[in-house]
């Protein structure tokens, strides 16, 4: 069976037996901060198994593609060198949500293992747990399989429940015992069974593991038996295709077969001619671009940071092991292509996305082998001594410089059995953030001491706070007992209406004041997570600790602002929808006047996709929507399918946002109902870093404003132009049409001109040795002039040295030209030099064409009267 057969075969048989075929979650969890990749069948199912969900079938089939290359599940480092790691696979699984519990479970996986997929009882071990009777009992005496082909997994970790054998989510919660499948590939194969001194070894193979959810494990460690046990089952697609198409690894298979024909194919043209086909590299490169596609189709891009960092390693370890191979330019992103045929039919997102994919993963590349061969001279010369460990610095220049991510670095040192001072790494990496924040101008007051109470913050729902009192006072970074007019603080009280900056929105401005005082406040920053700062001027009295305020916020600025935040919660969901679920927030920036989103994206928007995008949002301000804010779990907020940013950190509670048809975690300040916002116009769209674009916008009056500002100066052109305002469109391009016949006029002139006088200079030339040498002014040319006369004088005389001159507005032009049966004697670039240099310019280029400039057109004749000798020292 072909790999896709066995796919379809699996999901067809329990789809035969009542239950339902679930597609394949995306491998980037939905909104689920704390998963870096989907990496197991029950992941889309987590929330069913906790009793948060409820889905409309209690049997579950599913294909689910699968990567682990970060964090606890990591299996990078082992891809290419082993018969069965992966950092992207795929895994079969069926699901019970309390309905049928082990003894189906057993009995449907031995069905399908020897009934459908035909494979040998006799060639089957199990595995149970220890103290599971129950499914030693099934195993043995309801489905025959000999007692010493079954194998109890005991303690073997030194406390009760922590063995292979038993699974649990995490230290407390659902858990269970599990049963395992082995496969047998026979005597010729070095290793023993399962629990074994020699289990290592690759002869008897885990295919299936079925694991039994029967307990909830308290704090305590007690275990609870669950009301509805459930049932939790995988099987790894490579693994029973191996073994059903007769071969020891997972490389074998059809599905890698071509994925490896492809990679040579595309290594040897970038290259490397004929590599070895049985290379581990190829390997590294058909597994990493299966992973890095599935990635892109999801949604990630490559970055420095959290998934994006991830798929930028994965990819550019596929990429050096191109290169090792002898690959010279980019090859990798080629293989997409036979990814979408061998998968696409199972995976439709490969080919809706194939193009997207192709680009992403063809500008990485790109952009890495701008650098990979320096930085590969680099480390290969500093493994070149015999060195047993790599300096933790330079393995930091060659990240920082060179792209190359510390795990990659690692992966040559290691195939040299060389290791990494990652502590030095470390450091260097630490000294770099720190000097960075040093370097930054952010008015943060994080190196404020304060120990008093936390600020209560009223500016949800009120921009006034009467009865403020004063908790701390700080002036030059330093705490004092009072500020006095004139004096530029920062004023801490114990509550205010003034929101701080965070989320990307700027502080609130205003003032503070009493009977006897007046503070201008400026801007609003944190000085602890919960602790505001105003930042500003006393204009009047002196503020002291103790003393009680009135805190009044800017409403116009505050409304602008507000305006201008809930806008981009609607822009970043139309963003969404317009460009693909990949759109991921990068950073954003709101205030006043503009709201600056950053977001992940590989290619500039078209005029079609702004006008998209403005549209949509457009309408949710027409529809004039309820904004609602509610604060709830964070488990909650999943639920809810509230957008969440990876990488952010969440408390248990989360505040959540709905504006429109949007729903975001959010801390910041925004509109009472869609309407509010006015008016929603892109006014920039631009790259600001790899794969990331920057959308500015503007709202209410400041995009009225803008709007009238384009009117006006719309309306100014039709003036000049003579039309009405419709018209100008047509009217410009009559304008510039007419413009480029005359500059086409003007240069045919030209060039009759320099004709002209070229054939009058033909006279002018002066044999030196055997070579014509001319040396003279062109009056009214340009470069393009110089050149084409240079190129007709050269034919006319045959063998010659030129040199011709313009002057334009004091500036020297010059170009020099050598017939290619002179260049051995004479050099145009050497020889327009030597003229350039006595004009105040320098200049040079090919041996046969040369041009420069200069600025002292007074010393030109004089110049050029020295061409002949310059010459004749040289034939």
């Amino acid at each position: 069976m072909k790999a896709a057969e066995i796919r379809q075969t699996f999901l067809k048989f329990f789809e035969s037996k009542g239950h339902t075929i679930v597609a394949s979650s995306p491998v980037v969890p939905g909104d689920d901060p704390t998963l870096l990749f989907t990496n197991a069948g029950m992941n889309q199912f987590k929330d069913v198994f906790l009793g948060f969900d409820k889905r409309p079938y209690t049997r579950a089939t599913t294909a689910q593609k699968c990567i682990r290359a970060g964090g606890k599940h990591n299996d990078l480092e082992n891809v290419g060198y082993t018969a069965r790691h992966h950092t992207f696979f795929e895994m079969l699984g069926n699901f019970s949500f309390g309905d049928y519990f082990k003894r189906d479970a057993i009995k449907y996986a031995w069905e399908l293992l020897t009934e459908h997929f035909k494979l040998p009882a006799s060639k089957l071990w199990v595995t149970v747990y220890a103290e599971d009777d129950e499914a030693y009992d099934i195993w043995h005496k309801d489905v025959g399989v000999p007692a010493e082909r079954i194998v109890r997994i005991g303690d073997n970790k030194g406390a009760r429940y922590a063995s292979d054998n038993f699974w649990m989510m995490g230290d407390t919660g659902p858990c269970g015992p599990c049963t395992e499948i082995f496969y047998d590939h026979g005597e010729g194969i070095p290793g023993g069974p399962p629990g074994s001194p020699d289990e290592d070894g690759d002869r008897y193979i885990e295919i299936w593991n079925n694991v039994f959810m029967q307990f909830n494990r308290d704090e305590a460690g007690v275990m609870h038996k669950l009301p509805k046990p459930s049932v939790d089952t995988g099987m790894g697609l490579e693994r029973i295709a191996a073994v059903l198409q007769g071969v020891h690894s997972n490389y074998e298979i059809d599905l890698f077969v071509a994925l490896l024909a492809a990679a040579k194919r595309a290594v040897d043209a970038a290259g490397a001619g004929d590599c070895d086909k049985e290379s581990p590299s190829l390997k590294v490169i058909a597994d990493h671009i299966r992973a890095c596609a599935f990635t892109v189709a999801d949604g990630v891009i490559p970055g420095n940071e959290g998934r994006g960092y991830v798929l930028r390693r994965i990819a550019r370890r596929g990429i050096r092991h191109g290169y090792k191979l002898g690959a010279r330019k980019p090859f990798f992103f080629s293989l997409v292509r036979e990814l979408v045929n061998q998968m696409g039919e199972a995976y439709p997102e490969l080919r809706q996305h194939e193009t997207r994919i192709t680009e992403v993963l063809k500008q990485e590349e790109e952009r890495f082998f701008q650098t990979i061969a320096h930085g590969m001279e680099i480390l290969e010369g500093a493994l070149a001594g015999g060195t047993k460990q790599l300096d933790g610095e330079l393995a930091f220049k060659l990240h920082d410089t060179y792209g190359f991510p510390l795990d990659l670095t690692a992966d040559v040192c290691r195939e040299r059995g060389v290791t990494v001072d990652s502590a030095g790494f470390d450091a260097a990496m630490t000294r770099q953030r720190e000097q960075a924040r040093a370097a930054g101008k952010f008015k943060m007051a994080a190196g404020l001491e304060y120990s008093g109470a936390p600020t209560t913050f009223h500016g949800y729902d009120h921009l006034t706070h009467e009865g403020a009192k004063v908790t701390a006072v700080y002036v030059d970074g330093s705490p004092v007992s009072a500020a006095r007019a004139g004096d530029d603080a920062v004023i801490v009280l114990d509550h205010t209406p003034f929101y701080a900056e965070s989320g990307g929105q700027v502080g609130d401005t205003g003032e503070l004041r009493n009977n006897t005082s007046r503070f201008m406040v400026e801007d609003t920053q944190k000085i602890q997570a919960d602790v505001f700062g105003h930042h500003g001027r006393v204009v009047e009295g002196e503020i002291k600790v103790g003393d009680t305020l009135n805190a009044r916020v800017d409403g116009e600025q505050r409304a602008k602002t507000v305006r201008n935040h809930s806008a981009t919660h609607l822009m970043h969901k139309a963003l969404r929808e317009v460009l693909g679920a990949h759109v991921q927030q990068k950073g954003s920036l709101v205030n006043a006047e503009r709201t600056r989103f950053d977001f992940a994206h590989n290619a500039p928007m078209t005029e079609e996709q702004i006008r998209k995008v403005e549209a949509l949002v457009n309408a949710e301000i027409l529809s004039n929507a309820d904004t609602q804010a509610r604060v709830m779990p964070i488990e909650e907020a999943q639920k809810l399918g509230a957008m969440m940013l990876f990488g952010e950190k969440y408390g248990d509670e989360v505040r959540v946002l709905d504006i429109g048809s949007s729903r975001e975690l959010c801390g910041g300040t925004h509109v009472a109902r869609t309407g509010d916002i006015g008016l929603f116009k892109i006014v920039a769209e631009g790259g600001v870093a790899a794969g990331v674009r920057r959308v500015e916008a503007v709202t209410g009056e400041n995009a009225l404003a803008y709007l009238q500002g384009l009117e006006s100066t719309v309306n100014q052109l039709a003036g000049t132009l003579k039309a009405t305002a419709a018209e100008v469109p047509n009217r410009v391009a009559q304008v510039l049409d007419q413009v480029r016949a005359l500059e086409k006029e003007l240069a045919a002139v030209k060039g009759k001109l320099a004709s002209a006088q070229g054939d009058e200079l033909l006279s002018q030339a002066v044999d030196v040795k055997g070579i014509r040498v001319l040396a003279a002014t062109l009056d009214g040319a340009d470069a393009k002039t110089l050149r084409e006369t240079m190129d007709k004088l050269k034919d006319k005389l045959k063998t010659a040295a030129i040199v011709l001159a313009a002057v334009d507005g004091g500036k020297v032009q010059l170009a020099a030209g050598v017939t290619s049966d002179s260049t051995a004697k004479v050099k145009a670039g050497e020889l327009v030099n030597f003229v350039a240099q006595q004009v105040g310019g320098k200049g040079g280029g090919k041996p046969d064409l040369a041009m420069a400039g200069g600025t002292d057109a007074s010393k030109l004749l004089q110049a050029l009267a020295s061409v002949q000798a310059w010459v004749a020292e040289r034939v």
